[in-house]
């Protein structure tokens, strides 16, 4: 029996799901499928430009195994621009470290699903309806396990 794959930390969803190629009618239109943890090794390897151990600490996952990931990003990625595919962002094992929220009015504190966060849906305070909320900070270590591990982006998210 295998391993169970452990929950990758992505500190934020992307802003879109979709990206694909001007000219080619959809009908004609192939896809490359990235994971979010695909779209965060990228993120924090070329965007932030951080060694390799070091995004895996972010992560919290081993060295080969961030290496695997972006690998199997860039890879995607390459396919996508070379042979103009589409980029469809989806799926993954994955957790969100903005899950406990404060209102920044009468300083409740609580818990907020994932699929709340994941759906983009706009947060307020559940005791006094404020939007002026923020997200708590996480925990060094132990910041949960098992947090939606499917993320299903789209267009407008």
């Amino acid at each position: 029996m295998s391993r169970p794959v452990k929950l990758r930390y992505v500190a934020q969803l992307p802003n879109t799901g979709f990206f694909r190629p001007m000219g080619i009618p959809a009908n004609a239109l192939q896809e490359v499928r990235l994971s979010v943890e695909e779209i965060e090794s990228i993120r924090l390897k070329d965007l932030e430009s951080l060694e390799q151990e070091e995004c895996a600490q972010k992560m919290r996952i081993s060295r080969p195994t961030f290496h695997r990931i972006l690998e199997s990003a860039r890879k995607k990625l390459a396919d996508a621009l070379i042979n103009g595919k589409a980029i469809q962002i989806e799926g993954g094992n994955f957790g969100l470290p903005q899950s406990r929220f404060r209102c920044n009015n009468d300083g409740h504190e609580w818990n907020v699903p994932f699929e709340t966060l994941a759906n983009r849906i706009p947060l307020s305070c559940p005791m006094c309806a404020s939007a002026n909320i923020q997200p708590m900070p996480l925990p060094p270590f132990g910041w949960g396990r098992g947090r939606g591990r499917r993320f299903r982006g789209g267009r407008g998210w």
